[in-house]
Parts: structure tokens; sequence; C-alpha cells
């Protein structure tokens, strides 16, 4: 197996965070495995940009570099701990920002041949939009609250019979001063959504319980529902605000699909440029 030493320390580190979301040393035999060849297969790509003739010219500055070096930086509490993961990944601050440095310069390289993608069209656009129609449309949501009260036979006040006493109480008193839901349910909502008055947020369909959405789509702005049954136990819902389906425009939908399209088509270009690169000697 090859060993970590023979991986640019950085590469390594950044393949086994993007894998992992761990460092090298934390990982696993078959994990450090995967992690070093997608390091080398990265290093390697890094170096046919860096030696193709779209590397002629650029230049990192040292603004560029500078602020790479402190979003890296920010990450840790102290400088102790940053020179501490530093050291722990075969790092220092000169190795970090030779390789912050290169993995700018290839991202300007890429950046570069990325702008080279074609425009996009009004037809294209036209035609994207009536093909993902389910990108532009916002279906109908309900923002509700709700109180709880649970079925536990092991407990006197939760049996069917107690529970079944209970919510038709706060049922009856709701229907006189309904004004007081939120007050009810945090006296006596047993779901963790008491402390917010009962509030279960918006919610489009098929959020809830079954037999709550079936209720909670069906009530008019304001009203407040019979008991239903769940699995959970006996509730009351009320529909606080109705949102309506909304399907938007092509016009309003137009920038959201040039960027959508234009970052398909960046990727594209970039692809077909790598796949044409010669690979070049791990050494130069």
């Amino acid at each position: 197996m090859m060993s970590q030493t023979s991986i640019e320390p950085y590469t390594l580190l950044r393949a086994a965070l993007s894998l992992f979301q761990k460092a090298p040393a934390e990982l696993e035999q078959l994990q450090l495995r995967q992690v070093e060849v997608q390091a080398k297969n990265e290093y390697e790509i890094e170096g046919r940009v860096l030696s193709s003739s779209e590397a002629t010219g650029v230049v990192i500055s040292d603004t560029e570099l500078d602020r790479a070096y402190k979003e890296v930086r920010g990450r840790f509490e102290d400088e102790d701990a940053f020179l501490a993961a530093l050291s722990a990944n075969g790092l220092d601050v000169e190795l970090l920002k030779a390789a912050l440095y290169r993995q700018c310069k290839v991202d300007a390289v890429m950046d570069r041949v990325a702008a080279r993608a074609p425009k996009v069209n009004e037809v294209e656009i036209g035609i994207f939009y009536h093909s993902h129609p389910e990108k532009f449309h916002k279906p109908e949501t309900r923002q509700a609250r709700h109180i709880l009260i649970s079925i536990n036979p092991d407990y006197p006040d939760n049996t069917r019979d107690a529970a079944w006493r209970r919510i038709n109480e706060i049922l009856g008193t709701l229907k006189r001063k309904p004004h007081k839901f939120a007050d009810l349910a945090l006296k006596y909502s047993e779901c963790p959504t008491a402390v917010q008055g009962g509030e279960v947020g918006t919610v489009a369909k098929g959020t809830l319980f079954p037999e709550l959405d079936a209720v909670l789509f069906s009530l008019k702005e304001d009203a407040i529902s019979d008991v239903v049954e769940t699995e959970m136990g006996f509730h009351v819902i009320q529909c606080l605000k109705i949102i309506p389906a909304e399907t938007m425009s092509l016009k309003k939908a137009t920038p959201k699909i040039q960027q959508i399209m234009l970052d398909r088509s960046r990727r594209t270009c970039q692809r077909t440029w790598l796949a044409s690169l010669p690979a070049v000697n791990r050494s130069a």
C-alpha cells in the first residue's frame, strides 16, 4: 500500500475531509486507501492543469493567497490548535501556503477555461422551463399548530379513555376560547412543540402523520379540527394560514435557469478540456 508520506499532505487531507469528514490519521485502513487513490488522482490532474498552455501567465496575488490562508486559519480557535493540526497532517505554515497557492492557481485556470462556455439563449431557457416544471412550482403549504394527548396504558391519565376525555375537554375550551390555543398547548400538549404554543411550522402535504395531514389540508384558515387520532395519540390541530400553490413565471424563472444552465455548461467545458490534456510526468 502507498504510504501517506508519498502523497502531498494537503491534497491527502483535502481528500480525507471530502470523503469522510475526518483527518487521514483518523481513518480506517480501507478508508485511507480510498483517500490515497483520490488524492493521487487529484494531484495528477492538477499537474496536468498547471502544465497546460492555459496556465501560462496565471499569477496568484498575495491578497488572494492571504485570503485563502485566513479562511483555513479561521477554522481553528487559536494559533496553537492551528499549528498542531498542521503538524499532525505533515504540514507547516510554509507548506500550507505553497499548497494553497497551487490550489488557487488550479482554480484560476479552471475559471479561465470555464469562461469559454457558450452563453445561454432564450430558446434554451424556454425549453428548460417547460421540461422541468417541478423546479418552478411551489405546492400549497399551511402554517399549523396542534395539541397532543398521548395514549399509554401504563399511565392512568393516558389510558385510551382518559386521553379521550382530556382531549375533548381541551377541544371544548378551544371552541369557546380559540384564542387560548397557544396557552392550552403549552399547558397540556405532550408534544415537544408545546413550548412553541403547539406550532409545527409551515408544512406541505405529506409532512405530518397521514391522518393529521388529511385534516389540516381540509381546514379553512384559522379553523380548529375535531379530535384526530394517530399512532401517537389524540390531536387537535389548527390551520393558522394557507399559503397557496404558486408557479413561477418564465420571466421570473429566467435568471435561475440561466445560472443553472451556465453552471452546467461551464462544468461540461471544464470536463471536455481536462479530458483533452496530455498526461505529465509526476516528477515534473
